[in-house]
Parts: C-alpha cells; sequence; structure tokens
C-alpha cells in the first residue's frame, strides 16, 4: 500500500503545535519524525497527537534543547536511543514498524549544528559534530544497515552546490563547508547503499532548500536557503519511491514558524 514519512525540525513542538497538527489534518503523513523538540518526554503532547490519529510515539526528549520523536498512525515496536561522542545529548530515536511490506527500521537524526566556527581545535560544538558523523559511518557499516532502512531528520549540512542558496560564499560557513560535505556525502556513497530519496527525484541542477534563516528580514524575498533536511533510505526502500515534496509555504504559516519546512517522502 502506499506509504507517507514526513520529517521537520519544529524548534519546539509546544510552541509549534496548532502548525504541526494543521499539517498533519492537510497531509496525513504515516510516518512524522519531529527534531528540537526541546521539552521532557512527559511534557510531550501525547494526547493531542493521538486524538490527531498518531497514537503510536516515541519520544527522546531533553529539557529546553534538541529533542526528537516519531509519531506514527501504525505500530511502533524496538523503540531506542543512542547516545553520540560520549555526550547525553537527545539527539537519535528509532523504531521498528510495518506499512506494507514487513518491518523497517526508521532513525530520526538531530545531527549538531556545530556552531559558527568551522575549526575543531577552537570550537567544541564543531567538534562534536565531525565525531558525531564518524560514529554514524562506523555505526552504518554494521550488517544491520544493509536493508530495509530509512533514516532523516535535520543533518544541518546542506552537501550540494544546489543546496545553498550560494555556494562560493557559504564554503567557510558551517553547515557547507567541504569538511562537512565531504563527509555527509561519503556517508551516502561510501557502500553503505543509501539513497538521497529527495535528489533521486529533484534533478542536481535544480536549487531546493528546507531552511531559511530567522535572520532575513523577508526570508521569502531574499531565498537565501540550505538543504539541511534529508530522508535516505536503503536501496529496497528507495526503489519503491514515488516522490518528494518539501512545503516551501510552511516557512510562512504563523507569525512565530519554525525555520525549517517539512519534508515528504512518498512510496508505493
Amino acid at each position: 500500500m502506499p506509504a507517507t514519512f514526513a520529517t521537520w525540525n519544529i524548534n519546539s513542538v509546544r510552541l509549534r503545535l496548532p502548525i504541526v497538527l494543521d499539517f498533519l489534518a492537510r497531509y496525513s503523513p504515516d510516518v512524522l519524525c519531529l527534531q528540537e523538540i526541546k521539552c521532557l518526554n512527559e511534557q510531550f503532547p501525547a494526547k493531542e497527537f493521538a486524538a490527531a490519529g498518531y497514537p503510536h510515539q516515541a519520544v527522546h526528549g531533553q529539557k529546553g534543547y534538541h529533542g526528537v520523536a516519531i509519531v506514527s498512525k501504525v505500530p511502533l515496536t524496538d523503540i531506542s536511543s543512542r547516545v553520540f561522542c560520549e555526550i547525553e545529548e537527545s539527539r537519535h530515536v528509532s523504531a521498528v514498524l510495518d506499512v506494507g511490506r514487513g518491518p523497517m527500521t526508521v532513525h530520526n537524526f538531530y545531527i549538531p549544528a556545530g556552531g559558527d566556527e568551522p575549526d575543531p581545535t577552537i570550537n567544541a560544538k564543531f567538534k562534536h559534530k565531525l565525531g558525531f558523523l564518524d560514529e554514524l559511518k562506523h555505526w552504518f557499516s554494521e550488517p544491520g544497515f544493509a536493508s530495509n532502512q530509512l533514516i532523516c531528520g535535520d543533518f544541518n549540512i546542506a552537501p550540494y552546490e544546489n543546496d545553498v542558496w550560494g555556494h562560493k560564499q557559504l564554503l567557510k560557513v558551517v553547515s557547507h563547508t567541504p569538511v562537512e560535505t565531504e563527509a555527509l556525502i561519503g556517508l551516502l556513497e561510501g557502500g553503505h547503499g543509501w539513497t538521497d530519496i529527495v535528489r533521486k527525484h529533484v534533478p542536481m541542477d535544480q536549487k531546493i532548500y528546507s531552511w531559511w534563516s530567522y535572520r532575513a528580514r523577508d526570508w521569502d524575498a531574499a531565498d537565501k536557503g540550505r538543504r539541511l533536511d534529508h530522508i535516505w533510505t536503503t536501496a529496497d526502500i528507495a526503489a519503491h519511491s514515488t516522490g518528494i515534496e518539501i512545503l516551501r509555504e510552511a516557512r510562512g504559516w504563523s507569525e512565530k514558524p519554525s525555520d525549517h519546512v517539512p519534508v515528504i517522502a512518498r512510496f508505493d
């Protein structure tokens, strides 16, 4: 049967719950992965999501910062989370589900942003980001990642030239520096069998973004975006991918929107 997965860095799920519920009502994905929920597990609006048709939930929260969650129409099992770089931050949650083709694992990530200075010797946040990517490289090489896997979330990296508004202008800006983009592309193409579902359907010569800074007075007119939010799958799942959608208009859905917008992937 057709299935739809969405990912969205919501930048506080309680603050922006109305627009999330509106999104679910309008687009009805089977599974929604949220990042930066910025609340403890017990503060997560579980009842509101259940009432909206998403009673199955995997939440890995943190007070005031970070935090990830999966809400689903279908049951979730084997819920787990992983700590990276021995830093106790809520940046990953996974669950097993079945949308009609057998069990698959969904991993929801919030990769560290990395701070402002792209130098790990003087910036601990950037060091953390590179260490996180290195751990992913080793983890993804394990046999369990060979098939039936979907990973998504805010990767905080725009890997390709047309994933940013200005490639040359951003080469020294965290999220598009060569050390980051090469590490992420290395993960994608390093023999682990991943497919970048968005770029499967959007040609490389076409600019596409999922994030626009709050700093721009008119984000739409300036259009200085970056594609920081991603959905990847193993080849067996990618073969059933039928299309994607990035909801640019969601950046203006309220007076205080998230700076990210939903990314949707559809499968037959």
